[in-house]
């Protein structure tokens, strides 16, 4: 059998000529390193300003080794090797790790850990906007335990709030922001049982227009769970399943024009050529459904009628920035985890692209004086990529040898489990006789499941602008909107705002010590 070692050696060879020139040069490295250290050292003056604004970038699904992926994917997609490309989110000064789980899950799902992240309560899978006292699926455990968000502590400050995501708006990241349910998959009450409406309990659909009912910006898909049942869609008119589901036969489009002071702008649109129309700086409220469900993904889109998320982004900070108290938004690339949970790297890792390119427009927008920005995931999943690839290799290409054990090419990028187990003749399918590079290519998983998994590991938290230095270590997820919160002077936890002066900022004080300081009480 063949050293993986030596193959390795032997790789390194052959492959020299795809090293830069000026990489071959070690005061290349030396310089680059220094002036990394120089830009670290000044890093030592913190921001401890009260930021007026905050955004938080949740990547859905995105764990360390999709943004690996996607970084590299970023720079071949400029003709560059990837590997030394920077994404917008790399350049963020402040780094931590978000530790996932579940109250009652090792490896979690998407509603329980956006009612961390948002609500900063840690929850029980399937469940959002509760406390863990709330059982999946059971209305009657709801009632007391609700758990607020920083979308709603910002708006109860004055400011301006706003939700973007390339999935339904009342899918379960964006749910925990505005919602207190049971269970993340009411969308609309056709998909409650009818106990849970017999209790009293409401959809979420339902929860988006009433319970905060003047969120300024709301924009992703989800448009069918708006209508009456049967409803025809606007867009897909001979498409049955993207027809109204709501049982109540509430037009809810109409309850949120009803909601909307009459001086002021508000506007509904349903596609790109409409939204793009608009003069953000003129508009109050916006509603945007550009699907009966998720957004299409980033590769498929019809830029017609769909607009990217980086688009929709620019648009929701140009409205939302005119509150001169400042701003909160939640924006969510959801896609990426829609990408993986279907074996289809080529579509997670573009939708993650895609995202960091909304990031830069962010920061365009914006200043790092005075707004926090954090990215971050709610989970990851079981995919990887390895193989001892040479350098500038596709990210989406073989490794450079065959299996020795059944002597059969494999692609860099592999699954744990999903749909792309295959087995031809009794073996492991050639991937040699497959389009491996094709948009939907599912790639080889090890263990057969129709929708891959979530992963357990912690995922990546990165953060820029006033009191970015509190995500700085191993935290709990739900630690998260407790710094958003504290940085912006919203929330509970307001003490340290007395001293804040509108030239600087809120003291440091004992309390942010004992903040910066919380999770290494909670490490055993």
């Amino acid at each position: 059998m063949i050293s993986p070692f030596l193959v390795l050696a032997i790789g390194a060879c052959l492959t020299n000529s795809l090293v830069p020139e000026k990489e071959k040069d070690p005061k290349y490295w030396r310089d680059q390193a220094q002036q990394t250290l120089k830009y670290a050292l000044r890093l030592q003056n913190l921001n401890t300003k009260v930021a007026r604004n905050v955004i938080m970038f949740l990547g859905d699904g995105m764990g360390v080794s999709t943004v690996t992926a996607a970084r590299i994917l970023k720079g071949q997609l400029h003709h560059y090797p990837g590997e030394e490309t920077r994404l917008e989110m790399d350049k963020f000064p402040y780094v931590a790790l978000s530790k996932t789980y579940n109250t009652n899950a090792q490896v979690p799902d998407s509603a329980g850990t956006a009612t961390a992240y948002l609500c900063g309560v840690k929850a029980n899978e399937g469940t959002v906007g509760v406390s863990a006292a709330t059982q999946r699926t059971q209305c009657n455990t709801t009632a007391g335990n609700e758990v607020t968000s920083i979308l709603r502590w910002a708006k109860d400050a004055g400011k301006s709030v706003g939700i973007v995501t390339t999935t339904r708006v009342n899918h379960a990241t964006p749910s925990a922001a505005y919602a207190h349910s049971a269970d993340r998959d009411w969308y609309s009450d056709n998909e409650m049982p009818p106990e849970a409406l017999s209790q009293g309990c409401k959809d979420i659909a339902y929860q988006l227009m009433h319970n905060i009912k003047d969120i300024e910006v709301i924009m992703g898909g989800g448009r069918k769970y708006m209508f009456p049942k049967n409803k025809t869609d606007v867009e897909y008119e001979m498409d049955e399943k993207s027809r109204g589901t709501r049982l109540d036969g509430l037009n809810l489009i109409n309850i949120w024009k009803s909601f909307k002071p009459r001086h002021k702008h508000s506007h509904y649109v349903w596609n790109r050529t409409e939204l793009l129309s608009l003069d953000p700086y003129t508009v109050d409220y916006l509603l945007g459904l550009f699907e009966p469900g998720d957004l299409q993904y980033e590769l498929n889109r019809n830029n017609v009628t769909d607009p990217s998320l980086s688009e929709m982004v620019e648009i929701a900070i140009k409205i939302l920035k005119k509150n001169p108290k400042g701003f909160f938004l939640l924006v969510e690339g959801g896609r990426i985890d829609h990408g993986h949970h279907e074996g289809k790297a080529k579509l997670a890792l573009h939708e993650t692209v895609e995202m960091d390119r909304a990031i830069g427009k962010a920061g365009i927008l914006t200043s790092v004086e005075d707004t926090l920005t954090v990215v971050t995931a709610d989970h990851s999943h079981v995919f990887t990529f390895g193989g001892y690839t040479p350098r500038g290799n596709s990210i989406f290409g073989l490794a450079p040898m065959v299996s020795d054990t059944d002597k059969k090419p494999f692609t860099s990028i592999l699954y744990g489990n999903g749909p792309g187990y295959k087995v031809v003749g009794g073996e492991r399918e050639n991937v040699s006789m497959v389009d491996y590079a094709h948009n939907n290519y599912q790639a080889q998983s090890a263990v057969p499941l129709r929708y891959e998994t979530h992963g357990g590991e912690d995922v990546a938290v990165f953060a820029k602008g006033p009191m970015a230095h509190l995500l700085h270590g191993v935290h709990e997820q739900n630690y998260i909107p407790h710094v958003m919160g504290y940085a912006a002077c919203i929330g509970a936890n307001q003490d340290h705002c007395a001293s804040a002066s509108s030239a600087g900022g809120p003291s440091p004080g004992p309390l942010l010590l004992l903040l910066a300081l919380l999770p290494l009480g909670i490490l055993f």
